[in-house]
């Protein structure tokens, strides 16, 4: 008689678990299971995947608690409306940049962005030290150096969520730590986009946040990061 031990069974259980939740939660998002539409039974999910029917309530679980759907006794499981999403999830947003068409979702980024990231700008101007503008004026520095998009791409998310951090505000700081798999993704397209020509007039403008937040200019730094957000959306080829 072979003995599994107990942390093993459960790290076996906890990675199956895992794989069902990505492949039901990607489906979800792509729209393979549309709102109101019910995902298959539990015995079928078990089957799909080759996993046990503890696997497949764990995984049903999850994806309760990110509001992708919902389970009523006696009449099954469906797909809850797209709006009724945890669009804070990092595993929803992770599955919603993976989209071939995901015009809709950058939207709604954008939007999102220009609520809060010029916000964040503002407030920074207010209480950055001179370390803070310093090492800003670094990471600014980064965004026009060599041909390697993924790290110009890594440089800009860090730009950003530095001066999120530098609002000194909780709550502004944990967006950008929420939303970064999704601004990474869009960081790289527009990268992969841009022209030398294109990448002077990006780099002023990250400039002008930079020395806006210097001056202790509120207004100024609102408005510059806000010409950021809107000039990428302008040139990013995922625009619907």
């Amino acid at each position: 008689m072979t003995f599994v031990a107990t942390g093993d069974l459960g790290n076996r259980i906890g990675n199956h678990t895992s794989q069902v939740v990505e492949q039901l939660g990607r489906a979800i998002v792509a729209g393979e299971y549309p709102a109101e539409t019910m995902i298959p039974l539990d015995p079928d999910i078990s089957e799909m995947f080759n996993v046990s029917r503890t696997v497949v309530r764990e995984a049903k679980k999850t994806l309760i608690a990110k509001g992708l759907i919902q389970s009523k006794a006696k009449v099954g499981t469906h797909v809850r409306p797209a709006a009724q999403w945890n669009m804070f999830d990092p595993d929803v947003l992770r599955w919603h940049t993976a989209l071939k068409n995901s015009g809709p979702f950058l939207d709604e980024l954008f939007q999102i962005r220009l609520i809060f990231e010029p916000a964040a700008a503002g407030q920074a101007a207010g209480v950055a030290t001179e370390d803070d503008c310093d090492a800003l004026a670094v990471l600014c520095d980064k965004l026009g150096v060599g041909d390697d998009r993924a790290a110009v791409a890594v440089a800009d998310l860090e730009f950003h969520k530095m001066v999120l951090k530098m609002s000194g505000n909780r709550f502004l700081q944990s967006l950008g730590d929420l939303v970064q798999a999704a601004l990474y993704s869009l960081f790289v397209e527009e990268a992969n986009e841009r022209s030398e020509a294109e990448t002077s007039d990006f780099l002023a403008r990250h400039r002008a946040i930079v020395h806006a937040i210097a001056a202790g200019s509120a207004d100024e730094a609102s408005e510059a990061m806000r010409a950021v957000i809107l000039a990428g959306r302008r040139g990013s080829s995922l625009q619907v």
